[in-house]
């Protein structure tokens, strides 16, 4: 498969395609171009989290997963990254799992109610 499309431009021009691949649900290729940016600029958490935001949404959750425990291991607080792991684990039937990552989102967002 030829992937120049998708590698071509800065980093920029990259990151505003991914996004308009992504607002046009077209989740597989914005996937392709993210996957790439996520690869030369590993410490940005926006790329990444839209990267795990792709694999979610074309059902990849195995990958998302992983995007979103790098994010959580980075940034232990980042509430976002919790919220999407612990949903990411209830579409794979974790249930247990999810919860405990529900439990910190809703920490983090302030909302102490028992889950």
């Amino acid at each position: 498969m030829d992937t120049t499309y998708y590698d071509h431009g800065t980093q920029a021009e990259r990151w505003e395609r991914a996004r308009m691949f992504f607002d046009a649900r077209d989740y597989a290729a914005a996937a392709r171009v993210l996957s790439g940016l996520v690869d030369e600029v590993p410490e940005r958490t926006g790329p990444r989290l839209l990267l795990a935001r792709a694999y979610y949404h074309s059902a990849q959750l195995r990958r998302a997963e992983d995007e979103l425990r790098i994010v959580v291991e980075r940034d232990p607080v980042e509430r976002y990254a919790r919220l999407m792991l612990g949903r990411t684990l209830e579409r794979q039937g974790r249930q247990d799992e999810a919860d405990a990552q529900l439990r910190i989102a809703s920490a983090l967002a302030g909302d102490f109610t028992d889950r």
